[in-house]
């Protein structure tokens, strides 16, 4: 028993070092790269640094490193939060972007960016928290009766998703021109035009959600094992189950009110660490998992040969998408066998 579990710990560092090598490198690329504009690489550090001003210190001081921090921090969030839900509701499809908590939160955003510009800096982090924490409430009433059905929760919120998706069309018929081109892309899911006040309030989320987290740990793992029995060994299950869907809708909101509601990826980071450190540790792990694919697919957005950069939600719609249809046909194909 103990050495199954040495080889599982060294299992789990293997991975997380492997991931982490990949984040730096993919950070460090989005950085020198992520643009039509060349930098030398002697310029990078001392433009990073604030020791040099001009065209590089511009350039990777106020728009790439903004960008690849947000990308980072915002990836980490999305995993955190697909991986709560996902344990919470003991469902891969149980997802923040799937049950309508991102549409919520990026019609709240968009209502601020729309309608009161003005209050442009701290308005969208409140308003997608409000929107998100608004339609939590909505789906978790509509759906428990008596308990947690977790296919009608999908239900209800893909329902009250595209409800989110018409209001928000709406607003673009009602809001100023001038205004839609930016938050069309903002609600594709784009890093682009990030600054370091998003940075911070991700960081701050992040820090904020990975502590509650960690308090909420060891109720989850009991929870993982069925309400009952986690009853039996002494666990809260309702606190810790809203505690823990507050926090994954935070987490959500927060990530979607700086770089939109980039899909997918709290779908599939939480399977993906679970693959790579087994089911029990897949919650510590998707964070990384989730910062290491949208500064990936920043990456690749960036630098990708066309005429204009193309939106990160638009390669995270590519990778996850055919998951999302897997995950429908194999539990529709279970249902009939």
């Amino acid at each position: 028993m103990r050495a199954r579990r040495r080889a599982h710990n060294r299992r789990t560092a293997v991975v997380t070092a492997v991931l982490a090598v990949f984040l730096l490198g993919f950070t460090t690329a989005s950085v020198l790269l992520g643009g039509v504009a060349h930098i030398a690489a002697a310029d990078v550090l001392p433009a990073a640094l604030g020791l040099r001003t001009g065209l590089a210190d511009y350039l990777i001081f106020q728009l790439r490193m903004p960008r690849a921090l947000a990308a980072l921090l915002s990836g980490a969030l999305f995993g955190l939060a697909g991986a709560l839900y996902q344990r919470i509701v003991r469902n891969p499809l149980a997802t923040p972007d799937i049950v309508g908590i991102s549409a919520g939160a990026g019609a709240g955003a968009a209502t601020v960016l729309l309608l009161a510009p003005a209050a442009f800096t701290s308005g969208p982090p409140l308003a997608a928290l409000a929107g998100a924490f608004t339609l939590l409430g909505a789906v978790y009433a509509l759906s428990h009766r008596g308990g947690v059905d977790t296919y009608r929760l999908v239900l209800v919120g893909i329902g009250l998703s595209a409800v989110c998706t018409a209001y928000t069309n709406y607003l673009f018929t009602i809001a100023d021109q001038n205004d839609l081109a930016v938050v069309m892309r903002w609600l594709i899911g784009s890093t682009n035009g990030a600054d370091w006040q998003g940075v911070r309030t991700l960081a701050l989320g992040l820090a904020g959600c990975l502590v509650c987290t960690a308090l909420l740990y060891r109720p989850l793992s009991g929870m993982a094992l069925g309400d009952q029995l986690a009853t039996g060994l002494g666990t809260r299950v309702r606190p810790a189950r809203a505690a823990a869907l507050l926090v994954g809708a935070a987490a959500a909101a927060l990530a979607t009110s700086v770089v939109g509601p980039i899909g997918f990826v709290s779908l599939i980071s939480g399977p993906i660490a679970g693959r790579l450190v087994g089911g029990e540790r897949a919650l510590a792990l998707a964070p990384l998992v989730g910062a290491v694919l949208v500064v990936g697919a920043d990456v690749l957005a960036q630098n990708a040969p066309l005429i204009s950069p193309v939106p990160t939600g638009v390669l995270t719609a590519l990778l996850g998408a055919p998951y999302f249809v897997w995950l429908i046909l194999r539990r529709r194909h279970g249902a009939v066998s």
